[in-house]
């Protein structure tokens, strides 16, 4: 083969090669991160709640859990362990907050298998989960980013550089506080820290699989990817803490979180 045939023949298949390499990595949608999390990863914590609680204190749960919101109502039992289930009934009027139920954690990339379902005891059930860092400033309360199931709609939000970044929270207290319309210049920022998808809830038991890799933020059910995300604040280095956050009621079954790096 010639100098020029030759050169023909490696511009033609460097496309082809480059195709063969992109086709190698598996895009969102195709990713099964349950796998990815136990392939790459490091379990660094499982629970299946065999067990029963030791009261409805702050660490009445055990296993290293907490129920931040305890304390304030210790004579109402928020977190009953049932036959293996972790059965959460928020007593949110009373405490003047929704149950908030956290465990350590401790990964930059990483994410969470749970088992849940919503038993139906309530019209307004609602599950919220994610990750926290107290450590970090400029925070409110170290929220980082969540995903939020709701009766008809699954929600990830970067809430660190979003609603609980302390100068936009404070901007947003201020313009309530008169009454006004959020400008336009901040509901643009909002909008692009969260995305929303059609899900209808039902009763049924889920497994659901919470992801943080790099800036990218995802969600599956029953194997499925559902949402995925892309925002700033979902790179965080330090997710220390796993939370629940249930205004009413949720049953959770087993608990896995998973370190990548």
């Amino acid at each position: 083969m010639n100098h020029t045939a030759t050169l023909l023949a490696v511009l033609l298949l460097a496309p082809l090669a480059a195709l063969n390499a992109a086709d190698s990595k598996p895009s969102a949608a195709s990713r099964n991160d349950a796998e990815w999390l136990r392939e790459k990863g490091s379990l660094l914590f499982h629970d299946a709640f065999e067990r029963e609680e030791t009261g409805n204190g702050l660490k009445g749960i055990g296993n290293g859990w907490e129920s931040a919101t305890a304390d304030r109502v210790p004579k109402i039992k928020q977190a009953d362990l049932d036959a293996g289930i972790l059965k959460i009934a928020s007593a949110t009027k009373e405490a003047g907050h929704a149950a908030h139920i956290h465990h350590d954690a401790g990964f930059a990339d990483g994410g969470v298998l749970v088992r849940f379902k919503f038993p139906g005891l309530s019209k307004d059930e609602s599950l919220q989960l994610g990750f926290v860092d107290r450590e970090v400033k400029g925070v409110h309360a170290g929220h980082l980013c969540y995903a939020i199931l709701s009766r008809s709609s699954l929600t990830l939000i970067d809430h660190k550089t979003g609603v609980m970044n302390l100068e936009i929270r404070k901007r947003r207290q201020e313009i309530a506080e008169r009454k006004e319309k959020v400008p336009a210049d901040l509901d643009a920022l909002l909008k692009t820290k969260q995305i929303s998808v059609p899900w209808k809830a039902d009763t049924e038991w889920h497994d659901l699989v919470l992801v943080t890799e790099g800036d990218e933020l995802r969600l599956s059910l029953d194997g499925k990817l559902l949402a995925h995300h892309r925002s700033e604040g979902f790179a965080h280095p330090m997710k220390r803490w796993f939370s629940f956050l249930v205004p009413s009621t949720a049953w959770i079954d087993d608990v896995k979180i998973w370190r990548v790096k």
